[in-house]
């Protein structure tokens, strides 16, 4: 998920000119953001260190019923990481996307979003994964807005198809690619839902054909993966 933000008030600058003794005008120039490379400030770094340790903390929750993954070190060690990485990955796509197109881009620790993870983490039932979302400023139209929108749940879709993959070729390692290939449908899915601060709202204005087939999609993985469970 990403969020809006206002853009920062030195990115339009204000111009004043005199005409006559006593009218002024007052001229707003629209500035263009020239494109951006791709950089994450420490304050970020930090952020990102504490969300991931939640998300980990989840995924490990997550793995008290599963003595397969406890008694192999490997799969314990691939499912976090894939776990982690379904979360981030959906993070981070949004911010290349975004700082691609020259805006602000930048992710952020939410308050209440934190702790219902950090509840997560020790509650056997609750179970929410929203630490935090990628904060976006700057001047940008409708398709900039798309695209940054869709980058997070296109890689969730991409990774769901290759865990599942995955999954059907190595029978073995089932117990742990299946309920990856799960999650990032779930994670798609729900993003894409066209409604409120959700990417699907955002999308969906941008290209319906775009959102129709990105939604059927993940519906088609969620089920999928959902039956090798």
């Amino acid at each position: 998920m990403e969020q809006a933000r206002l853009p920062k008030e030195e990115t339009r600058p204000l111009v004043v000119q005199k005409q006559g003794s006593y009218e002024y005008t007052f001229t707003y120039p629209s500035i263009r953001p020239a494109r951006s490379q791709f950089y994450f400030s420490s304050k970020e770094i930090k952020h990102l260190a504490i969300a991931a340790l939640l998300v980990i903390g989840v995924g490990l929750s997550l793995l008290g019923f599963s003595s397969f993954v406890y008694s192999d070190y490997l799969a314990l060690v691939l499912f976090i990481t894939m776990f982690t990485t379904s979360f981030l990955g959906h993070e981070i796509a949004h911010k290349i996307i975004a700082q691609r197109h020259g805006l602000w881009a930048e992710f952020r620790l939410i308050l209440v979003g934190a702790l219902l993870t950090l509840l997560s983490v020790i509650s056997p039932l609750f179970k929410v994964i929203a630490p935090g979302a990628v904060m976006v400023s700057g001047s940008a139209d409708r398709r900039t807005m798309g695209k940054t929108s869709i980058a997070g749940p296109a890689i969730n879709i991409a990774l769901g198809t290759t865990f599942l993959a995955a999954a059907f070729l190595f029978i073995q390692y089932n117990p742990i690619f299946a309920p990856i290939a799960y999650f990032n449908a779930w994670i798609a899915l729900f993003n894409l839902i066209p409604f409120g601060i959700l990417d699907g709202f955002k999308v969906f204005t941008w290209d319906k054909k775009i959102w129709t087939l990105a939604f059927t999609t993940s519906v088609a993985l969620a089920i999928v993966s959902y039956q090798r469970l």
